[in-house]
């Protein structure tokens, strides 16, 4: 064997021991960023949801809180569904059933203590 063929042995050792820890960080942070879009996406899903029951004819807004409750609970974890509120007000001259979320944004995995989100579900009130 030359000298140079000898020189690059174990190159591709120290070049993987280099570069995986990057990608490891790069891959796990997509995760992570997916992670948290999946549980934005559900939440406006939940209080839309939410919303819309709460909105019926033979409903009252406390059941549409209940049923997004019981959603989020069901879709992430009870800890989600800590703060859900809901109000009436008028758009365009009509009313609607606001339904609001407040949760936190998961930082690592379903664990978070920084940042939250605030949703807001809107649905026609069938009882005009």
């Amino acid at each position: 064997m030359s000298a140079g063929r000898r020189d690059e042995r174990g190159a591709a050792v120290t070049d993987f021991a280099m570069v995986a820890p990057l990608l490891t960080v790069l891959f796990l942070g997509l995760v992570q960023l997916g992670l948290a879009l999946h549980v934005r996406n559900t939440l406006v899903s939940c209080a839309a949801e939410g919303a819309r029951y709460g909105a019926r004819a033979d409903a009252v807004p406390g059941q549409g809180v209940a049923r997004t409750r019981e959603l989020v609970s069901a879709s992430l974890a009870p800890s989600y569904a800590r703060s859900v509120t809901s109000r009436e007000s008028t758009v365009a001259g009509v009313r609607v059933l606001e339904v609001r979320v407040v949760a936190p944004v998961p930082v690592l995995g379903l664990l978070g203590p920084a940042g939250r989100y605030d949703v807001v579900g809107r649905a026609f009130l069938e009882r005009q």
